[in-house]
Order: structure tokens, then C-alpha cells, then sequence
């Protein structure tokens, strides 16, 4: 009963009917109660999104895996403490933590979201070691800037760690499969011993267990009848050596209990040994012929297919075979008795090459494994193998395993390999962006095969590097295609927005909102989208409920903290809009773009030195954004730190020449320190990147004026008010018109 309830709970898990798993769990812990079966019913609450239940149904529980399930409710519970006491107890602290690479990067999780930077670092570090496939450490370790190079991480030690892992699979598949084979597969008592059994033997026939299946062995092709059971019983010495095993499948040990052959002695005939092995009741679904055959390779055959020599043996000493097996009982013990000999010689009846009688097609009332039609079809040809002939047999069959193991080792081995170089690239393109040296990333990513590469993830990773780089065209090429690539997935799909709205592509944003929100409307994607898209169109209040929407869907979302300020700064709320960068820094203290707005908010609010720290610690996690750095130099030179605030203008330009701010508040820069004839080169060849920018023409005619150079200065006031610059710059550019024959009317900033 309770492997049924337990193969119905695992079933509707793996079919996603939740319901069903919890009503049938709950029924298998009423009735086998356990901790082990506590923790199947808290695996399926957790797994059904019942993170509560599993929380309240495993409070107080010692054992390792009851302890991480504990802990992963926590986790999703959003209590991190009570997590990380149930990974590490505090009055163990030697206590080993469960579940291995899992465990240590659930801890890395839990140490992560309680700013414990270093601890996290260590556990994700400790799980990549144990388990060097676990992709979602090292994007953990890339997202804190600790990630070591890909090269370093999914290099040779890593694949030995795999191929260790697997190996160790391997061989454990093979001790449960032999093992199983002499649980379930040994031929019983009924095919080695008298035709007519002893009452001892009959008594335990009858006596066997078998309440919970009785009455079924119809609908899985056998006969009702107990010699038939006889076909599929499990020597219970054995199956109590198994005690440590899961339980096979069901129908498959549906046997009377009865001696273990391996422990067979001159008690049971040699000759009536075969001669029952011969007329033994045969399974419905194997014809007379087919047995003969099986009876005449009694212990000669090791697959299917045999050496020419064995099989000549086979045919011409035929009689010889069955005088040797027919003799007296110290040369019958020396093939049936205890010996190992004799022991693979029962298993070559019933298993060849790790074949069973459960593998049969039952169905079709076929076997799987082939038989040899070549042979003599005699019913004389039973016996069995010469001493000589059976040592070859067990040569033969461990040649066999050897090569197999060989062939698996093999293909460890190059799948490790392939699946390790795949990883370099993904993830050192990953750590690259990570740390924000986009361009590398790129040419990392154009290494890829092309079917890896046109994948959404890629792509999107793809979109965002070019975004970072101020390469908005590209940007939307590359999401473009992971849309195409993916058109299910959210990822990336925030920043995708983002640069709809720089690129000022206001149908194509909406329709981008739209069609995120009928894939996910509990996505914060989906309303960060539909934010951007009110922000585009200036109506920022309810472009500030939508990413506040964002926001409350997952707390955790750094961006949509940082999307609000945002709004809220526009609004000139900047009190909150401070305390949303804030939150955001709670959540990813490397989001630089959180330190950006609080950098922006000082500088609006002439708090220059704390707009200058602000800046400063954006500029330490990207370094190579140009932005940054172009108000961080502005923020210098209000602080009068002029000659820095150049330096940091030129690596600004240097950066990203593409981008015209840094170029122009250089410009601005050297006006205010009367350093007119740089400014002017300066803006000729701003002219040349942004020749539609009003500020850029205002500012030359400024200088002009300053200069005494009236009509050059007139000239280029009008080209400024040609370009329809917004209403504010209009006012001061008609301003300086006016007062264009005014001394000392320059002024420094737009």
C-alpha cells in the first residue's frame, strides 16, 4: 500500500496535479507515519506554492533533508534567519550542510539577502566545487562581482569532479542492478529442485505474502497458478540484504518465499535438477520450442551471442555434459552448490548482459534479449559447462563489463569536455557584462555556435550589453530577435522597454507593453513596460503606479525600485524618490544605477559633495560608462576641482566619442575657465556627432558674444532656434539676443 500511495504522489508531481499529490500524501502519512514521508508532503506544498504548509508541517524536524525543505520554505517565506539556523544549526556548528551543492547555494541565497556578501560569496564558491553544472552560482558570483574567470571555474578539476559524480552514478547503478537481479531474477526453488517439492518448501509457498497484490496476475501476462509465482519469487535472504534499497517496481517481486539457489547443496538432485528445469510451468507467452532452447544453453549461454567454440561444445558434448551434471553429488556441488561458478552459472539462465525476465515484452509476448535459433533444438542438449567453459563464461562476461565501462567512461568524458567549453564562453560573457566591460562580452558571445547564440537568453544578454553602451539601435536589434527567438519569455524584457523609450519609439513600446501583458500580467516586466510607456508620453504619475505595481509584485526587483525614483525625481518629490534608490541599494548594492540617481538628486539640490560621493560609487561598479562619468566631472567642477573635472570629461569622451555630454560640459568647463579657442574646437567637433543640438550652437554663440564676435554670434543664436529647442532654452536664447550687444551678459550654463 504504501509503495502505491507513494508511486500515485510522485506521479501526479511529475503530471503537475498538486491537488491530487497533497490528498494522496496526506492519506500515506495518516497511514506509514514518518519523517520520510513528512517530507514527501512537504515537498509537494512546496512545489504547489505552499511554502506556509511545508513551513508549519516541518518546524522541529532533525533530519538533513527535512532540514533543507525547512529551510527552502524559509527562504520563500522571506524569514532568512530562521533559513540559515536550519542549514547551519547554531548548536551544531560542525554539522555537515544537506543536500550538498544545493544546500550551499541555498545558504548563498539566504547569506546574499541578509548582506552577509562574504559568507555568500564562500557558499556559492564551495557549491560550483561540488557541482561545477550549477549554472545559478556563478551567475550569483557574477552579480556580485566575485566571479573568478570562466576559464578558471569550468576548467579540468571541473570535469574531473563531473566525471567523478557520474562514475559514481555508474557504479551505483550497477550494484543495484546486480543486486536486483539476484532479488528478483534468480531462478527459484521450483526449476532446481525435485519436481515434486518438499512439504517445507510447499509450506512457504503457500505461507508467502502476497495481500497486496493477489488477484493481478492476469493483467500482467502471467498464470495464476502457484508454480507460475514460482517463475517470479524472491529469496528472502536476499531481498534481506536489500533492506538499504529502494523497492522495486511493483509486480516485480511477486514470489513465494523459498531457499536462495546460491545456498543450493547435494540435497536436490542433480538429474531431477534438470529434468525440472526442463518441465517447469512455462509462461504463456514463451512457446515449448523457445524453452528447449533455454533448457539446452542451460549453462552454456553468456548472450546473444556466443564464441564458435562454446557453441561447438555445446552441440558435440552434449551427452558428456549431462553424465557430468548426472553424477554423484560432490560433482553436482561443484556447478550448484555455494561456489561463485555456480552462481553466475544460475544468473546466465535468468540474466544476459543485465537482461531480466521483468524486461520482456509482455505485451507482445516477446523477450527482449534474442535467442540463438543456430543451436541443436534437442531436448538432450540440457547439462552444463565444463569447468573450463564456465571459467571462459566469467572471462568472457567481465571483457564484456570492462568494455561497457569503458565506452561509458568515454562518453563521460567527451560530454564533460563539451558541456565545460560551452560554459567558458556563456559564462565569462556573463561575468564580463557583469562588470559592465560590455564590448569584451560581445566578442565573447559571437563565439558561440549559432544555435546557441540565437537563443533568447543570449540575445537578451546580447540587447543588454549594447544597452549599457549606449548602442540603442543595436540594443533593439538584438531583443528584437530574442522576442523572435523566445517570444514566451520576460527576460531582458524590462531593458528592452527602457530603450523603446530612449529611442522614442512610442507605437512600438506599446505594443511591446501590450503583448507582455497578455503573456504575464503578475510579471514585473509586463508593468515596467506599460510604465515606460506612460513616461514617454509625460504622464508621469501613472507611469509611477505602474512601476510601483512592478514593485509590489516582486520587492526584489532592483530595477522597478529605481524606475520610481525616477518618476518621483521628474516629479521633484525627491525625498521619496531618494528613499526608492535606497530600497533598490537594499535589494543588489551593485546597482549603479541607483547610486546615479542619488547622485543626480544631490546635484539638483546643490549637495555637490554628496552628489560627488554618489557619483563616484556608480563610476567604482561601472567604470566604463561614459554618463557617469560626464556628471561625476560636473560634479567635480562645481566643487571647483576644474583641472580633475577636464580629466574626467576627456576619459568620459574617450569612452563613448558617440556621446555628445561629455564633450559639451568639457566645453562648458573651459568657457568658465576663459579658455575660449578649446571650447570652440571642442564644439566643432561636437558638430560633427550631434549636428541637430540646439545647446551645442547656444553655447558657440555665447562664446562669440563673450568674445566681441557679434555677427558670428547671431548666426549661431538663430541655428539654435532653427532646431526647436524646448521652451526653457528658447527663453535664454532670445534673452541673450536681446542683450547681445551687452557686456558681460555670457553665461556659463544653457
Amino acid at each position: 500500500m504504501e509503495t502505491i500511495l507513494v508511486d500515485c504522489v510522485q506521479n501526479s508531481l511529475r503530471l503537475f496535479m498538486y491537488k491530487n499529490a497533497i490528498f494522496m500524501c496526506e492519506r500515506l502519512l495518516a497511514e506509514f507515519p514518518s519523517e520520510i514521508n513528512l517530507q514527501l508532503l512537504a515537498a509537494v506544498y512546496l512545489q504547489s506554492g505552499q511554502a506556509y504548509s511545508a513551513y508549519h508541517l516541518l518546524k522541529g524536524t532533525q533530519m538533513a533533508q527535512s532540514r533543507y525543505l525547512f529551510a527552502l520554505s524559509c527562504f520563500h517565506m522571506d524569514l532568512p534567519n530562521e533559513a540559515a539556523s536550519a542549514l547551519c544549526p547554531p548548536n551544531e556548528p560542525g554539522a555537515e550542510i544537506p543536500n550538498g551543492a544545493a544546500g550551499h547555494y541555498l545558504l548563498g541565497l539566504v547569506y546574499k539577502l541578509t548582506d552577509r556578501k562574504k559568507n555568500a560569496v564562500q557558499q556559492f564558491r564551495q557549491a560550483l566545487t561540488i557541482d561545477p553544472l550549477l549554472w545559478g552560482a556563478y551567475e550569483e558570483l557574477c552579480a556580485l562581482g566575485a566571479a573568478e574567470e570562466a576559464t578558471a571555474v569550468f576548467d579540468e578539476a571541473a570535469a574531473l569532479s563531473i566525471q567523478k559524480q557520474y562514475m559514481q552514478q555508474l557504479s551505483t547503478s550497477h550494484s543495484i542492478n546486480a543486486a536486483n537481479e539476484e532479488c528478483d531474477f534468480v531462478v527459484p526453488n521450483k526449476n532446481f529442485s525435485s519436481e515434486d517439492p518438499s512439504p517445507r518448501q510447499s509450506k512457504l509457498t503457500q505461507g508467502n505474502s502476497l495481500k497486496d497484490i493477489s488477484g493481478n496476475y492476469h493483467a500482467h501476462g502471467l498464470n495464476g497458478g502457484a508454480s507460475n509465482m514460482a517463475l517470479y519469487n524472491t529469496p528472502s535472504p536476499v531481498a534481506s540484504q536489500l533492506s538499504g534499497i529502494a523497492p522495486p517496481p511493483l509486480f516485480r517481486n511477486v514470489q513465494p518465499a523459498g531457499p536462495n539457489p546460491i545456498s543450493l547443496t547435494s540435497e536436490s538432485s542433480p538429474k531431477s535438477t534438470v529434468n525440472s528445469t526442463i518441465q517447469a510451468p512455462r509462461r504463456k507467452f514463451v512457446d515449448e520450442g523457445k524453452l528447449r532452447k533455454i533448457s539446452g544453453r542451460l549453462f552454456s549461454d553468456s548472450g546473444p551471442r556466443r564464441s564458435t567454440r562454446l557453441s561447438a561444445d555445446s552441440g558435440a558434448n552434449s551427452n558428456s555434459n549431462v553424465s557430468a551434471v548426472s553424477g554423484n553429488g560432490n560433482t553436482s556441488s561443484k556447478y550448484l552448490g555455494a561456489s561463485k561458478l555456480s552462481y553466475l552459472a544460475l544468473r546466465s539462465v535468468t540474466v544476459r548482459k543485465g537482461q531480466s525476465w521483468a524486461n520482456e515484452n509482455i505485451d507482445e509476448g516477446v523477450r527482449n534479449e534474442p535467442f540463438d535459433d543456430s543451436r541443436p533444438n534437442t531436448a538432450s542438449t540440457t547439462g552444463s559447462v565444463t569447468s573450463n567453459d564456465a571459467k571462459f563464461h566469467e572471462q568472457e562476461e567481465a571483457a564484456a563489463s570492462v568494455g561497457s565501462t569503458t565506452l561509458n567512461i568515454q562518453r563521460i568524458t567527451s560530454g564533460a569536455s563539451e558541456i565545460l567549453s560551452l560554459l567558458r564562453i556563456l559564462g565569462e560573457g556573463y561575468r564580463l557584462s557583469c562588470l559592465y566591460r560590455c564590448q569584451e562580452a560581445l566578442d565573447m558571445y559571437t563565439k558561440l555556435p549559432h544555435k546557441h547564440y540565437n537563443t533568447g537568453w543570449v540575445l537578451s544578454q546580447v540587447g543588454k550589453a549594447y544597452f549599457e553602451l549606449i548602442d540603442y539601435l543595436e540594443a533593439e536589434r538584438a531583443f528584437h530577435l530574442a522576442r523572435q527567438a523566445s517570444p514566451y519569455s520576460l527576460e531582458g524584457m524590462d531593458i528592452y522597454s527602457t530603450v523603446l523609450y530612449h529611442l522614442k519609439e512610442d507605437m512600438k513600446l506599446c505594443y511591446l507593453a501590450q503583448e507582455l501583458m497578455s503573456t504575464d500580467r503578475l510579471a514585473p516586466q509586463s508593468w515596467i513596460a506599460m510604465g515606460n510607456c506612460y513616461s514617454l508620453r509625460k504622464d508621469h504619475e501613472t507611469s509611477l503606479k505602474n512601476f510601483q505595481r512592478a514593485v509590489q509584485l516582486n520587492p526584489k526587483f532592483a530595477y522597478a525600485h529605481t524606475l520610481c525614483g525616477h518618476e518621483l525625481s521628474t516629479l521633484e518629490d525627491y525625498e521619496n524618490g531618494m528613499r526608492c534608490y535606497q530600497n533598490a541599494l537594499h535589494v543588489d548594492t551593485r546597482h549603479y544605477n541607483a547610486w546615479y540617481g542619488l547622485g543626480m538628486t544631490y546635484l539638483r539640490q546643490e549637495k555637490f559633495e554628496l552628489s560627488e560621493h554618489h557619483f563616484r560609487m556608480a563610476f567604482l561598479i561601472n567604470s566604463s560608462s561614459s554618463v557617469i562619468m560626464s556628471y561625476l566631472g560636473t560634479a567635480l567642477h562645481a566643487l571647483s576641482r576644474s583641472e580633475e573635472a577636464i580629466e574626467t570629461m576627456e576619459r568620459a569622451i574617450q569612452a563613448d566619442k558617440k556621446n555628445p555630454l561629455p564633450m559639451y560640459q568639457k566645453a562648458n568647463i573651459l568657457v568658465s575657465l576663459e579658455r575660449y579657442d578649446e571650447a570652440i574646437e571642442v564644439l566643432e567637433e561636437l558638430k560633427g556627432y550631434a549636428p541637430c543640438e540646439s545647446s551645442v550652437y547656444a553655447l558657440m554663440g555665447r562664446i562669440y558674444k563673450r568674445r566681441n564676435m557679434h555677427d558670428k554670434a547671431m548666426l549661431h543664436f538663430g541655428l539654435a532656434l532653427d532646431m526647436k529647442p524646448p521652451a526653457a532654452d528658447v527663453a535664454a536664447i532670445k534673452a541673450a539676443m536681446e542683450k547681445l550687444h551687452v557686456p558681460d551678459e555670457m553665461e556659463d550654463s544653457p
